[in-house]
């Protein structure tokens, strides 16, 4: 049905603008909507298969039909000319056509070619242990046999996604130990998680002959935690494990206290993105007083850095990067030791080799200088790493450092359908800086992934979360189905979507609110103190938005005793000994009371517009951190407002979404039967049967840091954000589904371009 009745009136579907659709969506669940014909309640279909449409919630087979509407009369008016005037000559009333709504529909992915299976003849290996292994059921086609029996001398493996690149490093390890008689102890495995060296040492041990004791043999684990026995081993006084900073909040704790040297705002300097930067430095082998600052930003890291490490080193401390540089430093003094251990160690296996980072990767080399018997397993369209120090360049460029390297490529998809593959494919093929490969799916089920075109984030939200019920009531668990997104403030309105759903979901343990953050936090202060003048938290939230210290707090709460008057009133009484500042301040008192009966967007507008927040905004949000901008976070907070009439309706639904995160926190360590909403990023390695890429729009995906870098010329992290589309995609084992709001952040968005291959067939046909 198009029809129904809201408030005693008639509406249709295609003469509503598309932005009240999510308020027709809100407005079926609360019982607002009728059906025209027999008046029972109707509620609003948004979903990604269908169109929008109205339906019945009990009688899901009714019968009735929509009633139509006449088109609005518009009067005309005719002229005629009287002494050089045009003067109106008769009146009449006209039916004319109103514009309509015109929805866009969900469509395939085009260009998918035709699906041709893969011909696994019964397996006979030259060797005879992977024979065996083939009888107890595990078995390996021609290229990944290849990459387990070329032990000698360097060995790429290019692993594609889903490519089985774990059995590979398994069954290798097992070849060698069982065909060629390899002494476990002189074999590495390294991984990027200690989850990952657990899980192949378990798979290890069901392999055929393999016994417990071998395996314990065999040395694996993380980077870190390789290296760290080594330093611990060698200097066990200096390398305790209770001098390690192995807290978060340990390591900025410290840095703080380096800002406060250099008077550091902790409200306004983004202390985390500090510390992230001098890792990446850390990492690169980049040390304090080699780094070359870009901006006055970096200037101020870099003191900070110096400063970090030299309280480290007073305290006998160390950190997680510690152990690599640690150990590199060992190694570079230290000659024999060095020998000592290309000794020990014959063989390398190094899992997820496009994640390497600089100091990773000479370790890895010192080590396997005399050797070269190092086996490295990865897939350059991976690496999505590169603000950690990852480096794909070392996976293009391995046959320079390790001359007559063998080149094997695992082609072969056994996650995705082969639509979902060939998606993948057309996708990151447009990139120029990769090692030229093509995935082939082991099996197709001849539905393509859909790209759907929501009016905004809200709408994007409603149509995931109606899919997602669909096919649970079709016979899907909640753990099939992952919402990926580029940054976590992406995940607010699908959130807040699941939240009021029923059902269960997980989200990563260090996701904060997005009603926590710190310009969201600083703008909903401004709305508490609209209805309540003494909120003690809510002034100390916009001291900085008026560039104000904290510590005039006291003074505030004195004031107010004495004067007896609201805190916020006392605004009018500081004296910053700026005529200016002070002016403000006096003005921010009638601006927060005139906004008490606006609608929370309005009260917004009017605090941006009158207490001149840009500037605060831009200082506080840009400053060092190219991914989450303050701005962009009020653009979000908008967007969310808009669905709320009123201030006290909109903060109580602030609370609860922050009480929600918390809740859902503690459930995600427990909930593993959940649907997963996660960062692409932390994605990675793992597969759904169900993914939803949310806001693949430019702007997002690929975010603006990377459109702002290709406009200056630097290719690089384009590409890297085309790697994370294909990550993305590449998650999906059954279903894909790609959303392309129309709105983002309240502004007109255009498809990603790493779309463009995927729609340029329908484009033409149009």
């Amino acid at each position: 049905m198009k029809t129904a009745i809201l408030n005693n009136k008639m509406i249709h579907i295609n003469r509503l603008s598309r932005e009240n659709f999510q308020s027709l969506y809100e407005d079926g669940k609360k019982g607002y909507l009728h059906c025209p014909a027999c008046n029972e309640k109707v509620r609003f279909y948004l979903g990604i298969d269908q169109e929008p449409h109205f339906y019945h919630i009990l009688h899901s087979n009714h019968s009735c039909q929509d009633i139509d509407i006449p088109h609005a009369p518009q009067e005309t008016v005719e002229y005629e000319e009287r002494d050089g005037f045009r003067i109106p000559k008769s009146r009449t009333i006209t039916s004319v056509k109103e514009p309509e709504t015109n929805v866009k529909l969900a469509q395939a992915v085009k260009n998918i070619p035709p699906f041709s299976p893969l011909t696994l003849s019964q397996p006979n290996y030259p060797f005879s242990y992977l024979n065996r292994l083939a009888d107890s059921g595990i078995t390996l086609d021609s290229d990944q046999a290849n990459a387990v029996s070329r032990i000698d001398g360097p060995l790429l493996v290019l692993a594609g996604a889903g490519s089985g690149k774990t059995r590979v490093l398994t069954t290798r390890t097992a070849f060698m130990i069982q065909e060629k008689n390899i002494d476990p102890k002189s074999i590495m495995l390294v991984t990027f998680t200690a989850k990952a060296a657990a899980e192949m040492k378990e798979r290890l041990s069901h392999y055929p002959n393999m016994e417990r004791r071998q395996i314990q043999q065999i040395v694996s684990g993380t980077f870190h935690s390789l290296f760290y026995r080594i330093l611990s081993f060698h200097a066990p006084e200096k390398w305790t494990s209770d001098k390690l900073l192995s807290k978060g909040w340990q390591r900025e704790q410290m840095i703080k206290q380096a800002g406060r040297t250099m008077n550091l705002d902790e409200k306004e300097f983004a202390y985390d993105l500090a510390l992230q930067q001098i890792g990446y430095w850390k990492n690169s082998l980049i040390s304090h007083d080699k780094v070359r600052p870009e901006s006055s930003w970096e200037e101020k890291v870099v003191q900070l850095y110096t400063q970090y490490e030299r309280a480290k080193e007073n305290d006998g401390l160390f950190d997680f990067d510690d152990m690599l540089t640690g150990c590199y430093t060992l190694f570079q003094h230290d000659s024999v030791l060095l020998e000592n251990y290309q000794n020990r160690f014959q063989y390398f296996l190094i899992d997820e080799f496009q994640d390497i980072n600089k100091v990773q990767y000479e370790l890895m080399k010192m080590l396997s200088a005399k050797s070269k018997n190092v086996c490295a397993v990865g897939d350059d369209d991976q690496s999505i790493y590169a603000f950690r120090g990852s480096d794909p360049q070392y996976l293009l460029d391995f046959e320079k450092d390790f001359p007559h390297a063998e080149v094997v490529a695992l082609k072969q998809n056994y996650r995705s359908v082969h639509e979902i593959v060939s998606t993948a494919n057309q996708v990151i093929v447009q990139n120029k800086k990769r090692r030229a490969k093509k995935m082939n799916a082991h099996f197709s089920d001849n539905k393509p992934p859909t790209l759907f075109y929501p009016y905004d984030e809200e709408e994007e939200a409603t149509s995931i979360v109606t899919d997602i019920q669909e096919k649970i009531s079709a016979g899907f668990e909640p753990k099939d189905f992952a919402i990926l997104f580029r940054t976590n403030t992406g995940s607010r309105a699908v959130f807040e979507r699941l939240v009021n759903s029923s059902l269960p979901f997980r989200i990563d343990q260090d996701v904060e609110s997005f009603y926590e953050r710190f310009i969201v936090r600083s703008m909903l202060s401004f709305l508490q103190l609209s209805l309540n003048e003494d909120d003690k938290g809510a002034m100390i939230n916009i001291l900085p938005a008026l560039f104000m210290k904290q510590t005039i707090i006291k003074d505030l709460m004195a004031e107010s005793i004495l004067k007896d008057c609201s805190m916020l009133e006392c605004l009018k009484y500081v004296k910053t000994g700026f005529a200016f500042q002070e002016s403000k301040l006096k003005k921010v008192i009638p601006v927060i009371r005139s906004i008490t009966h606006l609608s929370p967007l309005l009260a917004m507008e009017t605090i941006e517009k009158e207490l001149g927040l840009h500037d605060f905004i831009k200082k506080r949000g840009n400053e060092g951190n190219k991914m989450e901008k303050g701005s962009d976070d009020l653009k979000d907070l908008k967007v969310a407002a808009k669905n709320f009439k009123t201030i006290h309706e909109f903060l109580d639904h602030s609370e609860h979404m922050k009480a929600m995160n918390k809740e859902i926190k503690q459930l995600s360590k427990k909930n593993q039967q959940a649907i997963t909403l996660s960062t692409i990023h932390r994605a990675k390695g793992l597969e759904y049967k169900v993914v939803y890429i949310i806001g693949s729009v430019d702007g997002s995906l690929p975010h603006d840091h990377a459109l702002e870098a290709y406009r200056n010329g630097d290719f690089s992290p384009i590409e890297e954000e085309r790697r994370l589309m294909y990550v993305a995609i590449t998650r999906a084992m059954e279903h894909l589904y790609i959303s392309i709001p129309e709105k983002r952040r309240g502004k007109k968005a255009y498809p990603s371009r790493f779309l463009s291959p995927l729609t340029r067939m329908s484009s033409s046909k149009r």
